[in-house]
């Protein structure tokens, strides 16, 4: 997708996503300071970036390495004089040949869905010299078009809960990487309520990972875009992903 929104609509746009995250943390009990906003800029110019970033934004989120690095690189120099600089999240696949440049470039990864990947990462961190934040990508919907562990039925399915708590602390023993909780997609649907089971699955799983392994925060639950938000922050979102409803018009 192409976002075309105007720079002026920017500022705009991300008040009004802000209110609404704020709101519905609020709805849940929730403080809305719990809860981040990774401004998605796949497509987006870096201009884009700045215009955000002035407006206080300042997580941004790209879905492909070798587009997102150039990006990365373009708005440091443009912010060098600024005292703080963004934090990159990579939330899309990563392939494993394309590591070392969410490794060299990105401050959090989203989207680890295979062992081997988490290796890859852990040996090009370390001898970086630098700890990676990552998430593990669960799959609990269950469709086949989507990346990450399978979780699907997670509840119900006791050897599936075993092959999770083994990869679980795989990754979680790796130097250079911090595992710091879960991500997902949700489904495309007609209405935001029909994926909430798709994110109380994904609360749910990280609750049961916390008991298991009483040493990983497990902190974040990144889950929700510019359709379900509001209620991927009812379900316990610390991160939500949204790109359409700050840059598209």
């Amino acid at each position: 997708m192409i976002f075309n929104a105007t720079m002026s609509a920017i500022p705009t746009n991300l008040a009004r996503i802000r209110t609404r995250i704020a709101e519905a943390a609020l709805r849940a009990g929730r403080d809305p300071d719990t809860v981040r906003l990774v401004a998605v800029t796949k497509t987006c110019p870096v201009e884009a970036v700045l215009v955000a970033w002035e407006s206080g934004q300042r997580d941004f989120g790209e879905n492909r390495p070798e587009e997102g690095t150039p990006k990365v690189i373009d708005t440091a120099a443009r912010l060098a004089a600024a005292n703080e600089k963004p934090v990159w999240h990579m939330i899309g696949h990563v392939q494993r040949r394309k590591a070392n440049l969410v490794v060299a470039h990105f401050d959090v990864v989203h989207a680890i869905d295979r062992l081997a990947l988490a290796q890859k990462l852990s040996a090009l961190a370390v001898e970086a010299g630098r700890v990676l934040p990552v998430l593990l990508e669960c799959n609990v919907s269950g469709e086949t078009s989507k990346y990450g562990y399978f979780a699907a039925g997670w509840e119900r399915d006791l050897d599936l809960r075993e092959h999770l708590y083994t990869e679980v602390a795989a990754v979680s023993a790796l130097p250079g990487l911090r595992l710091e909780g879960l991500m997902t997609m949700a489904p495309i649907a007609d209405t935001a309520e029909t994926v909430r089971p798709v994110f109380a699955s994904l609360r749910a799983l990280r609750d049961v990972l916390r008991e298991r392994f009483p040493g990983i925060a497990l902190t974040h639950l990144s889950m929700g875009m510019t359709d379900d938000f509001e209620v991927a922050v009812e379900e316990g979102a610390t991160l939500v992903r949204i790109g359409r409803g700050i840059f598209a018009a």
